[in-house]
């Protein structure tokens, strides 16, 4: 039985973040902590796991084997996810094999890795991709690169009802948007169904356009079904994924200090720069009311000596 526990989603805090840069343009922001959820399975990864491991327990799976690098949130997340449930994982892993400490919770966590290299990491959209690996583990069950897919973007649908039912303690009775980062988009495609059109909801790229989260994204809403759809995505990759400068580190640093939200440098630290600069260009009215996902990924700060 791959089910998760009963408190499979426990509740993240919805509390206001206070920045001036907010305050003076009369926008006001409430991050969702996933990163608070669980010490390992944290952020999104909670809950794009939930759809794929119902559908690996109805085919009988006895484990999952799925995509990443060797600093992914996803993998560390399902890894994490195997060894507490009892489940078996294998990783695919991008590029030629390499220590990092996302590698070394991996083996720790149990799971079996494989190094595909660069080009056969690429491959892994073409037709026939999963054939021989689910020729060689034909009790596992796989998912898509960061558990994306409709399964991971119907998970994500949860997160609307975890700030809905916290309005209240900010004396909020609605909000105007969302922002958040993209990876895969698995997740800012599960907030557009689960807003059908109530609300806009706007995606950071952390990773380059030509990635094609936006195309992920329209063909999850398409096979959703979904009549209706308000979303706008923003390159925030500066310069490609896994790209840091100065400036980010920086921007990173200071908004930790002012705030006290840890943040990373792949996504949330993107994220949060790519949203400061939309409010300074102008693009909320004042009074706006944002809900800034943290999408966790916290571990991932280890690969990066200088946000650690």
């Amino acid at each position: 039985m791959l089910l998760p526990p009963a408190n499979w989603l426990p509740q993240a805090p919805l509390e206001l973040l206070q920045l001036d840069w907010l305050t003076n343009a009369g926008i006001e922001v409430a991050i969702l902590r996933l990163d608070q959820i669980d010490p390992l399975i944290s952020g999104n990864k909670w809950f794009k796991l939930t759809e794929h491991l119902k559908a690996a327990d109805r085919a009988g799976a006895q484990g999952i084997i799925s995509l990443g690098g060797a600093h992914s949130n996803h993998l560390h997340a399902l890894a994490a996810a195997g060894k507490r449930l009892g489940f078996e994982t294998v990783g695919l892993l991008r590029g030629h094999p390499q220590q990092t400490p996302t590698v070394e919770d991996l083996q720790a966590f149990g799971m079996q890795l494989h190094w595909l290299g660069y080009g056969g990491y690429r491959a892994r959209h073409e037709p026939g991709f999963w054939e021989p690996w689910q020729a060689q583990f034909p009790n596992l069950h796989a998912v898509p690169e960061g558990g994306g897919g409709l399964a991971g973007a119907l998970g994500c649908k949860a997160l609307k009802e975890q700030v809905i039912t916290q309005l209240n303690n900010l004396g909020w009775s609605d909000f105007h948007g969302w922002w958040l980062a993209c990876g895969t988009g698995t997740t800012l495609a599960g907030l557009v169904l689960a807003e059908a059109g109530a609300h806009p909801v706007y995606g950071a790229l952390a990773v380059p356009e030509d990635h094609g989260v936006a195309p992920q994204v329209e063909a999850i809403v398409q096979e959703s079904g979904l009549a209706v759809a308000d979303y706008a995505v923003f390159d925030a990759s500066r310069g490609g994924f896994a790209k840091v400068d100065p400036v980010l580190l920086e921007f990173i640093e200071s908004t930790e200090r002012s705030s006290g939200v840890p943040l990373e440098p792949l996504y949330t630290g993107k994220a949060l720069l790519a949203l400061k600069q939309q409010v300074e260009a102008g693009r909320f009215e004042h009074g706006t009311r944002l809900i800034f996902v943290h999408t966790g990924g916290l571990q991932g700060r280890r690969g990066f000596s200088s946000c650690s």
